[in-house]
């Protein structure tokens, strides 16, 4: 089975920026997602996409080539997912490789591990259209959610009597780690229009660095694991 395991890095991030090259006790961000993809591939079909020359100088040095700079097109807000996985998989359709499957690794998630990636793919059957991990959800719309009426008045975003929290039914929650996707069904149908099934991630595991409280969080739990 052929598959890319793919690393988006755009250059601008509001959050926090420069992030994914930014040094997490001691490592740029992006190298803990190269990290893990190494436990499950080589170097060959792991590509970083990025538009930013200091990102892609830091994937090098850290061994992996990076094959193309993302057209600026590709990397603004309002670019999404599917666009860039497309973009990669084309440069390599150019070039005569072809992939069965894409993982797509957001390298905002240090704490996902090669052993997460491979109890991942262990889950793809021969029907697998998509595999996400999830976690399950601090904010269950069961009991914690609401939105306003007409009136302005709160109303819960999903009908239930529920007393106690753990009453409700489980409701998971994409923690943005990892995205399996089988491509001949991508370019037919889209991201979109996949059929799902879950990787269940615990909570700490599903960390995505979004700001500056979740890398010192990340940072904090990290220097705690390796004292």
């Amino acid at each position: 089975m052929e598959i890319l395991y793919l690393i988006p890095a755009r250059g601008g991030s509001k959050g926090l920026p420069g992030k994914n090259i930014k040094l997490l006790n001691g490592k740029p961000l992006i190298c803990y997602t190269i990290d893990a993809a190494r436990e499950v591939s080589e170097d060959a079909n792991i590509c970083v996409s990025t538009d930013d020359i200091k990102i892609a100088e830091v994937a090098e040095a850290y061994g992996v080539k990076v094959p193309f700079l993302r057209p600026s097109e590709l990397a603004t807000d309002y670019s999404t997912s599917e666009q860039v996985i497309l973009h990669a998989l084309q440069h390599y359709a150019d070039k005569k490789r072809d992939f069965e499957y894409v993982v797509l690794l957001q390298p905002t998630s240090p704490l996902r591990t090669g052993q997460h990636l491979k109890e991942a793919l262990a889950l793809i059957e021969t029907d697998t259209e998509m595999i996400v991990s999830v976690k399950v959800t601090d904010s269950n719309p069961y009991y914690v959610l609401f939105e306003e009426d007409p009136t302005g008045q709160l109303q819960k975003t999903k009908e239930g009597r529920f007393t106690r929290r753990q009453d409700c039914p489980v409701i998971y929650e994409l923690n943005g780690s990892i995205y399996i996707i089988r491509v001949d069904k991508l370019i037919k149908g889209g991201l979109a229009n996949l059929r799902k099934k879950k990787y269940l991630m615990d909570k700490m595991s599903s960390i995505d660095i979004d700001d500056i409280i979740d890398f010192k969080l990340v940072e904090l739990l990290i220097s705690k694991s390796s004292g």
